[in-house]
């Protein structure tokens, strides 16, 4: 079953009764002009196992240690958002797996080798997707984005990775004046930006869930990143959110501001359909079988990581 993504952009309380999460909204309890059977009603529930990920984007928010520990014990993503409701926190569970040790070692036992096969694998896997992408959304001749892929060597020696995301960003956003792929860049930037970081969260929840570590990498190493082995496990995944914003921004004044509706369109990133190991799948639990993927390489049963395919 997948999880459910829950959004509070305005003041709320936030407490657990039950083993439910409980959200009170203190505009409506204030509000004299209410009737109390109304301010009743606008109480809310929802089951702490049905929470896969929940993003507090407002300064007036509580939420009390023990909902706060039922969110997490239930191997929810907890995310939090700056002044400019950007996501700029993420909490997850310290342990995840009943056998997490044995993970662990075996996750910091994984050879060089096995860890450039891997990501030339997620290199590989990335650049198809980004070429079924383009065309989806812009047509054209997208033959050198397979070409490319297919020239990926272990540990990608030769950067395609970047000699085809030059090329993919280029098609995809040509027609926005200005646009480069840039954290402080134009608008689309905003929309991938909270898009990747929707899919990052989701991304960690899974590896920790998995029983593996989201810090240590099989390519990014960042000593600052605490996040090195979600970013290598969300490449693939990338052009899911690039698609979905294309599509948001289609027709659209060039200046894009991140709208609480366009919010609400990023927040479905966990549930888009995505295609895997020859079936449909909501994006949540493919990634799930990712990582789960992942373990069964760095356990020696497997020799392949299991990512989406577009095509």
């Amino acid at each position: 079953m997948i999880k459910k993504t829950l959004y509070f952009g305005n003041p709320a309380y936030l407490s657990l009764k039950n083993g439910q999460l409980v959200i009170k909204l203190p505009e409506v309890e204030q509000n004299a002009g209410l009737s109390d059977s109304f301010k009743a009603q606008s109480v809310l529930t929802k089951p702490m196992e049905d929470i896969g990920v929940v993003v507090l984007d407002n300064k007036q928010i509580t939420i009390t240690s023990s909902a706060l520990e039922a969110l997490i014990e239930n191997n929810c993503a907890v995310i939090t958002c700056d002044s400019k409701s950007m996501p700029v926190g993420l909490l997850l569970p310290l342990c995840g797996n009943t056998t997490q040790n044995e993970r662990f070692r075996q996750q910091l036992d994984a050879s060089v080798p096995l860890k450039k096969q891997l990501w030339q694998q997620t290199v590989k896997a990335k650049i198809e997707n980004q070429a079924s992408v383009l065309q989806a959304c812009v047509g054209g001749e997208v033959n050198c984005m397979h070409v490319w892929a297919n020239e990926v060597k272990s540990g990608d020696t030769d950067n395609m990775e970047a000699r085809a995301a030059a090329f993919y960003w280029k098609t995809l956003f040509g027609h926005i004046e200005g646009f480069t792929r840039d954290r402080e860049g134009v608008p689309p930037n905003n929309l991938l930006n909270y898009g990747y970081a929707i899919l990052r969260a989701v991304v960690a929840r899974a590896l920790v869930s998995s029983g593996l570590l989201p810090t240590l990498g099989i390519h990014h190493h960042n000593r600052y990143n605490a996040y090195c082995l979600a970013d290598d496990v969300m490449e693939p995944y990338r052009p899911y959110v690039d698609e979905l914003a294309f599509r948001l921004v289609k027709g659209r004044n060039p200046v894009v501001e991140l709208t609480k509706e366009l919010k609400t369109e990023l927040l479905g990133i966990p549930g888009l359909d995505v295609k895997i190991a020859g079936k449909r799948s909501p994006l949540m639990i493919a990634v799930a079988q990712t990582t789960a993927s992942l373990y069964k390489c760095f356990s020696g049963e497997w020799r392949k990581i299991a990512y989406p395919e577009r095509r």
